[in-house]
């Protein structure tokens, strides 16, 4: 089965400050109805700028549709009929009940697929159809096409130093989409999503953000993946919480990051260099 959520209403902005020009890239192509592949490391804010773009899209919109963003978490298990629909069995018969990909295509939200090379390449197909000139989807077991609504638009992520190559988007996939790349934010933007999301005074969240700038050079080392914008926010919110900086560091980041002693006792060096004793 899928992991699907949708937001019934985007009545107030969500927090998103942009790292570069991704929000007039995202507003040309969504314009243009170009589908958009977002890449970046796990926890950069991916996910928060669909939530950002599609309130800026529909949030001020009389006739948006009622589930402006729906959103899929993919994975190995996920077949074409969980992202289509299926009939389901009840008493009185069956019943079609549409996937997350029709509904969106019928009602005109965005569809937003995370994760997406975590699909099986057979599930992925079904939207060639989407993502070209016709953006069309054909449902088999109705046998029926419908066309995608004027304002549907589909999204798709995900994190390309993570994946195996044989896990990587198939070319006929991949080339049906316009990519925008997305990093780390440098410190300054960092420390005010810190301060923002955490709660946290903006001396301790520039403190945080230089620690993550700092072991992020040990992922360029190869000897961790470094910790994301997301991670820094959860120790952030332990240490607004009334945690000491450090054990806050141990128990999200040190702990978090590796179960090898070695590589816990250099991140712990790093933190302890950053909030001394």
């Amino acid at each position: 089965m899928t992991t699907t959520s949708s937001d019934p209403s985007i009545t107030e902005e969500p927090f998103y400050l942009p790292v570069h020009d991704e929000v007039e890239l995202f507003t040309a192509a969504y314009e243009q109805r170009i589908p958009v592949l977002l890449k970046g490391p796990t926890g950069c804010g991916k996910t928060r700028f669909v939530e950002h773009m599609a309130w800026r899209i529909f949030g001020q919109r009389t006739d948006a549709p009622t589930q402006p963003l729906v959103t899929v978490t993919c994975h190995d298990d996920i077949t074409s009929a969980d992202l289509v629909g299926r009939y389901l069995l009840s008493g009185e018969g069956t019943t079609w009940l549409d996937g997350p990909l029709t509904q969106a295509a019928r009602t005109g939200a965005i569809c937003y697929l995370d994760e997406v090379v975590e699909a099986r390449k057979d599930t992925t197909v079904i939207l060639h159809s989407l993502t070209d000139h016709r953006r069309t989807l054909p449902i088999e077991r109705l046998g029926e096409t419908i066309e995608a609504h004027d304002d549907f638009l589909l999204v798709v992520s995900y994190n390309p130093g993570y994946q195996a190559t044989a896990k990587d988007l198939k070319p006929s996939t991949r080339q049906r989409f316009m990519a925008i790349e997305f990093t780390y934010p440098e410190r300054d933007l960092e420390t005010r999503i810190i301060t923002h999301e955490a709660g946290v005074d903006e001396p301790t969240a520039r403190n945080l953000a230089f620690l993550g700038e700092q072991l992020r050079r040990l992922d360029e080392a190869g000897v961790i993946e470094g910790p994301s914008t997301r991670l820094l926010v959860h120790v952030g919110g332990l240490i607004t919480r009334g945690i000491a900086p450090r054990r806050a560091c141990d128990v999200g980041l040190v702990q978090a990051l590796s179960d090898d002693p070695d590589v816990q006792e250099a991140v712990t060096q790093v933190v302890e260099a950053v909030f001394p004793a």
